[in-house]
């Protein structure tokens, strides 16, 4: 196989030793080595294909091992890893040893922040460019070997309230500043609102195609030497032509220039050229296609933005690697997604006052099952989890039942409203909390850590864990009819167990747990949150092959907690260990020993099982499980080492009485 020119870049630096035509190249086999690895790994494919030549044409006019790059949206990084010299660690995208899917200082010098959420970049590259123009290192006319800053924030995650400051504090900026706009016209769905419609109408607009030949003008015709004012004049002329004088950014303070064609290399390469030396804030608008180069990733932007391993045929079957071809997704089990959209369907059918949202994740929440049904009571609010949650409490208000589907890492966005506009009001929010917990090879940036911690905090709220499409069912039916303030349920990234399908599942009761395996004299009871019950049942088969007894429950709330249960296994002498895929920080098992506390109960005997108090970074999600010991071999240990504790504990409390060691009874069944 011929070496290509990929394989070899070590630099960016390399990049402008390229001809166009070498470049053109380089472009190609990016997309071809991105599609080939997502369709095995899984990961962000469209994004990253529509953002190839800009990375291209970024790298090959700005040092960024000097400059400053910031990312907005993290998933459209792979094409500037591999130009950054991370092509060696491309093959195990998303896993531990390989290329995280996100920006990860970690990885290199290049990824200047972790980026996971959206709207964050224009504020922290005001923030560096500030800190280096006050260690007199930020480039300005009088310091040309300064240091530039760039931020590139795309998939509409422009319309998010942080991107808004941002954007208001840039514009008071006195130095060169880049804001690279990435208008691809969708979000990871299409985007909604007022701001996506003006860029759809800009989009249209016949002075784009005037304004590219601007572009290309402007790259051959100015001269060497010339002034800022100059550039700054010429520019201002470009803009004109495409942009009304009432451009939208400018009124930030920030000159606009654009739309450019973003797939264009050598109109990208010319314009970056001029922006690199214009000493003032400036939004350059790039119009790129989501999914460039494979006909079924731009047909379908949303399916194929972060698709699940696939596989490119012919007409004829056989797998290949081509732009012509079709694609067949590989098939997983049933989802906790997919059942949360078959579940709220159902109930929207059944109640005519349930509403719904989501914040620009129709498809990747389930609400993609409801939108067409109910247009009129389902809303995409796009990028923007605090407006949403404000919105729901306003359909609250007036008499509506929200139900508001989010990521468990989103929702810490909007934790302040959920505070002030819901929990603070009485009003009854419900928010069904997806890819709860270790969420695989998104890593860190998406881990659903601390959703219990955050929400246990306010008054009237009622926290629930479903461990499969059952219990699901049942607890988005208790919200529906809960009204004393918010309640939220959370779930994983993950498909859903059929152990306890068949087996009847009751109605959730406010703070009561459901027992799922039980004995008259158990030795220890395991107590798991959500699919941690699940987990924990699989244990206690382990542990009964060498007969020891193992009592499971599903605890179902973590506000308020079922403290009857505990206080009735402490005072049994049962030790108990609870387990969930949460921080062990404000999770389950602390609600559990503050709730013990209140009651004045012995705490000495409880284990507490949980995501540790560090980061865990990408990798299967089962791996991350087990590099927690919250997996089921991690819970047969802990209960190991609880039977064994209590035995040695109840053993030396009986000797202290003068009790003979060789009781016939084991500690765990015996009552005090």
């Amino acid at each position: 196989m011929p070496q290509t020119i990929l394989s070899t870049l070590t630099s960016p630096s390399v990049l402008r030793q390229l001809s166009m035509e070498e470049l053109t190249q380089l472009a190609a086999e990016m997309r071809s080595a991105i599609c080939a690895q997502v369709s095995k790994s899984g990961g962000h494919l469209a994004p990253n294909l529509g953002v190839i030549e800009l990375s291209i044409a970024m790298h090959r006019v700005f040092d960024f091992s000097h400059d400053r790059l910031l990312f907005d949206v993290g998933h459209q990084c792979y094409p500037h890893k591999l130009l950054t010299g991370r092509y060696p660690l491309f093959h195990k995208l998303r896993q531990r040893d390989g290329m995280a899917g996100f920006p990860e200082p970690r990885e290199s010098a290049y990824d200047l922040f972790s980026v996971g959420h959206a709207g964050t970049a224009i504020s922290t590259a005001v923030g560096m460019a500030r800190g280096d123009d006050l260690n007199r290192e930020g480039f300005n006319e009088s310091t040309p070997d300064g240091r530039r800053v760039v931020s590139i924030i795309g998939d509409a995650s422009i319309v998010n309230g942080v991107a808004m400051e941002g954007l208001n504090n840039a514009g008071t900026l006195k130095r060169q500043f880049l804001v690279i706009l990435n208008d691809n016209g969708m979000s990871i769905a299409k985007p909604q609102g007022a701001v996506a419609a003006y860029f759809d109408k800009l989009r249209l607009s016949h002075t784009y195609g005037e304004f590219k030949k601007a572009a290309k003008e402007l790259s051959r015709k100015l001269p060497g030497g010339r002034t800022m004012a100059e550039v700054y004049h010429k520019l201002g002329e470009m803009s004109k032509t495409c942009v009304s004088e009432n451009a939208w950014f400018e009124h930030f303070g920030l000159v606009t220039v654009g739309p450019v064609d973003g797939h264009d290399l050598p109109a990208l390469i010319g314009i970056l050229n001029e922006c690199k030396h214009f000493d003032a804030p400036m939004v350059l608008h790039v119009k790129t296609v989501k999914g460039k180069g494979f006909a079924f990733a731009e047909g379908d932007a949303t399916t194929f933005h972060s698709p699940s391993p696939f596989t490119m045929l012919n007409d004829d079957g056989e797998e290949l690697q081509s732009e012509g071809c079709r694609v067949e997704l590989k098939k997983s089990s049933r989802s906790f997604t997919s059942a949360f959209g078959d579940i709220l369907a159902d109930l929207m059918t059944r109640d005519p006052k349930v509403v719904a949202c989501t914040a620009a994740m129709p498809d990747g929440t389930g609400i993609s099952k409801v939108i067409t049904r109910f247009p009129d009571r389902v809303f995409d609010t796009g990028i923007c989890e605090s407006h949403a949650m404000d919105m729901m409490a306003g359909l609250a208000k007036t008499g509506w039942k929200p139900f508001f589907a989010l990521y468990s890492t989103f929702l810490q966005r909007a934790f302040d409203q959920a505070f002030q506009e819901c929990a603070l009001q009485g009003l009854p929010v419900r928010l069904c909390i997806d890819r709860a917990g270790f969420v695989g090879g998104d890593g860190a940036v998406h881990h659903g850590f601390c959703d219990i911690s955050i929400l246990a905090t306010l008054p009237q709220a009622c926290l629930l864990g479903a461990m499969d499409e059952p219990s699901l069912k049942a607890a988005i039916d208790w919200m529906a009819d809960y009204d004393s303030g918010l309640s939220a349920v959370r779930y994983p990234r993950d498909g859903v167990s059929t152990r306890y399908a068949s087996s009847n599942c009751p109605p959730f009761v406010a703070g009561k747990a459901r027992a799922l395996i039980t004995h008259e004299h158990p030795h220890v009871a395991l107590v798991g949150y959500g699919t941690s019950a699940i987990d924990a049942s699989t244990a206690a088969d382990e542990l009964a092959i060498d007969g020891l007894r193992a009592d499971v429950y599903d605890a179902r709330f973590a506000k308020p907690i079922d403290i009857d249960l505990i206080a009735s296994l402490i005072t049994r002498g049962i030790p108990i260990i609870t387990i969930e895929d949460h921080s062990i920080r404000g999770g389950f098992g602390a609600c559990v020993l503050e709730a013990c506390n209140e009651r004045g109960l012995e705490t000495r005997g409880i284990t507490r099982l949980a995501m540790p108090d560090g980061w865990v970074y990408q990798g299967e999600r089962k791996d991350q499980m087990a590099e927690a010991g919250i997996d089921s071999a991690a819970i047969v240990g802990a209960a190991r080492c609880a039977i064994q504790s209590a035995h040695a504990i109840h053993a030396a409390t009986r000797t202290s009485h003068g009790t003979s060691k060789s009781s016939s009874h084991t500690p765990a069944t015996t009552h005090h």
